[in-house]
């Protein structure tokens, strides 16, 4: 019996799509996000919305008992944990809603985390960043506060003075400043107290509580926490995980070409009033359209890239309390999981109005190594989508899928490490070409995302 070759420590992912008229991420000003490479503009996608859109995308799917994941707990970044806390004290404990929401409240923030501004009533009870936590951690919040009620709350009537004492010694403060700043009165002002209280420390959370907080929002065994990681600095004793995934931003192998579309919405109730008009001078009140603008829309063939740390994965999962083999079948599960979701998965904006989650990839190249390869060179220089008979590559996705082959060949004779290599495609034209092309032998042409990882 022939002993299997031990799996390298890296998995290396690449596609390829084409994109028509869509806008699947944009900056502050609601125009594409793009960047100068090879010395040309390119559009790009951003590494942080390929990330979530696969993260959803699988605890989506494990959540549903679909996938590799079924039934793996996973987790939830948000920052409403407190109102997610309070929810349950409310739904399963029985308790009154105000008070169920400032107890968790306060007992997150006798933890270490920050909150909104207690006087604005959208943000008071959510916590100043996202916090990426196993998604039952405010039932294991509610359900250690409600076993401990009497001391949770006397704690909280204390914690909530001193709050108050605190803040009236601030605002004392800020008073005496700003009348020392103000001109000299024209008279003597009557004397006045200008000792001012002391703020009174808060009083720390009992231990047991604080301890029950920290080991609901520790990674645990959510698995889409070992893969991508987090990083919660509010609380330094909380556990930070180094993610075992590695993203790269998606950019068009081309310069990048752009459109403003311009658009006319039509009001139904104004239509219909003209439909019905009795003249022709009530039919002119209601012409023109409901409301009119423009919206940046992009397209192109795009190159992105991930990988995939198998002994980082595996250490988080050991370290968030697995045993080594379950560690190992955890991490086999999340890695089929992650690249069928890198296959699959596409940012949701303006998925409505140009139906971008529809797309699939003309090509995805997945291969083994002792260190990650990213292949964007293989695009410094830009395709030229002209006709190949005056020099150019003819339609940018067959070229890429091109350039992309031969510079893993290229590489793959020079990196003794590079195994396993495997390529898909849903383009027929694609599937022509791959036939066309002198692939090398240790090239696996596959039908199925599952198929390109062993």
């Amino acid at each position: 019996m022939t002993e299997a070759t031990p799996r390298s420590q890296f998995l290396s992912l690449h596609l390829l799509e084409t994109l028509a008229a869509v806008l699947p991420v944009r900056d502050e000003n609601a125009q594409p996000k793009t960047l100068v490479f090879g010395g040309v503009e390119r559009h790009m996608i951003t590494s942080q919305a390929r990330r979530r859109a696969e993260r959803v995308y699988a605890r989506n799917r494990a959540n549903e008992g679909r996938g590799a994941l079924k039934g793996r707990s996973m987790g939830v970044r948000t920052r409403e944990w407190a109102l997610l806390a309070g929810r349950e004290l409310e739904s399963t404990h029985g308790w009154e809603k105000e008070r169920a929401i400032d107890t968790a409240r306060a007992v997150m923030e006798g933890s270490g985390l920050k909150f909104g501004d207690a006087q604005k009533r959208t943000v008071a009870n959510l916590t100043k960043v996202l916090i990426f936590a196993p998604s039952d951690a405010a039932v294991k919040i509610a359900d250690h506060i409600a076993a401990h009620t009497a001391e949770v709350e006397e704690w909280r009537s204390t914690y909530r003075e001193a709050q108050a004492r605190a803040e009236a010694a601030k605002k004392a403060r800020r008073a005496a400043k700003k009348k020392a700043a103000s001109p000299p009165q024209t008279q003597e002002p009557e004397e006045s107290p200008t000792a001012e209280p002391a703020a009174s420390s808060l009083p720390p959370l009992p231990k047991a509580t604080r301890d029950a907080v920290l080991v609901a929002l520790a990674p645990r065994d959510a698995v889409d926490i070992a893969l991508y990681g987090r990083f919660l600095a509010e609380i330094p004793d909380s556990p930070n995980v180094d993610g075992a995934i590695q993203t790269g931003h998606a950019f068009t192998v081309h310069e990048a070409e752009q459109i403003e579309d311009f658009y006319a919405a039509a009001d139904d109730a104004k239509l219909d009033r003209k439909r019905n008009a009795l003249s022709f001078l009530d039919a002119a009140d209601d012409a023109g359209a409901g409301m009119t603008g423009y919206q940046s829309l992009i397209s192109g063939t795009f190159y992105r890239h991930a990988v995939l740390d198998r002994t980082q994965l595996r250490t988080n999962l050991q370290v968030a309390g697995m045993s080594e083999e379950e560690a190992e079948t955890a991490a086999s599960e999340a890695e089929k999981e992650f690249v069928n979701a890198f296959v699959e998965a596409f940012p949701e904006a303006k998925k409505n109005s140009t139906a971008s989650t529809g797309s699939l990839p003309a090509l995805v190249l997945a291969f083994e190594g002792e260190r990650p390869y990213n292949y964007a060179s293989a695009f410094q220089r830009p395709v030229d989508e002209g006709p190949v008979s005056a020099g150019g590559e003819g339609p940018a996705g067959p070229a890429a899928v091109r350039r992309l082959l031969r510079h893993h060949t290229f590489v793959s004779h020079r990196r003794q490490d590079l195994r396993t290599a495997k390529v898909l495609t849903y383009d027929p034209e694609i599937d022509t070409l791959l036939g066309e092309l002198a692939l090398p032998d240790s090239l696996t042409v596959v039908e199925q995302a599952e198929d390109l990882t062993p």
